[in-house]
């Protein structure tokens, strides 16, 4: 580079003599050509120093720190994929979570339900049995009432009868001829009473 930068300036230099003699004979001592191997020296030596420092310390340091910048941001774009990747992970085991949690619960449901369901059609069995044996109680008191009324209301009817006819009229009465007329009037009207 530094070689071509020379050339270039000799090439120059030998196309503009004449130019470059008008120019130093008008009061330009730069374009003096006694002066030019002095000023190449000077500017081949200052750009070389340049080259040397910017070649060896400052484009180290930027390329250094570019290369580090390059590889925070690797690192980081690494960093954020491992954390989506987990994120993604955490997010599947969320959801399985959540649904082995609702099949439980409705599982638990389905047999909580199913257990009161038992319970309560063993309660309700209990009690129609319970009322059954309660009806039939009170069918078989019923049919002992209704059987045994009309010898009860027979024997009451006698008794309440005797009782008027000797404070009506004063005479006691045989129990056995009220108990008759009784008993005849309590057959002619059984069906009106009893529907039997």
């Amino acid at each position: 580079m530094i070689k071509k930068l020379l050339l270039q300036l000799v090439f120059f230099n030998i196309l503009f003599t004449k130019k470059v003699f008008a120019a130093e004979s008008k009061g330009m001592p730069q374009l003096n050509p006694e002066f030019w191997i002095s000023q190449i020296f000077w500017l081949t030596l200052t750009f070389g120093i340049l080259y040397v420092i910017l070649s060896k310390f400052i484009l180290p340091k930027i390329s250094a720190n570019l290369e580090s910048r390059k590889s925070q941001i690797s690192d980081n774009i690494e960093a954020a994929d491992r954390q989506r990747s987990e994120s993604e992970l955490k997010l599947k085991e969320y959801d399985k979570i959540i649904s082995k949690t609702k099949i439980e619960a409705k599982n638990i449901f389905n047999q909580e339900k199913q257990k009161m369901l038992k319970d309560i059609s063993i309660k309700k069995d209990t009690l129609d049995k319970q009322i059954d044996e309660e009806i039939k109680k009170a069918e078989k008191e019923i049919n002992h009432l209704r059987k045994d009324a009309p010898s009860k209301i027979n024997k009451i009817a006698i008794d309440t009868s005797a009782d008027l006819i000797q404070k009506l009229i004063g005479i006691e009465i045989n129990n056995s001829s009220i108990s008759a007329i009784v008993d005849d009037l309590f057959k002619k009207n059984k069906e009106k009473y009893y529907g039997n």
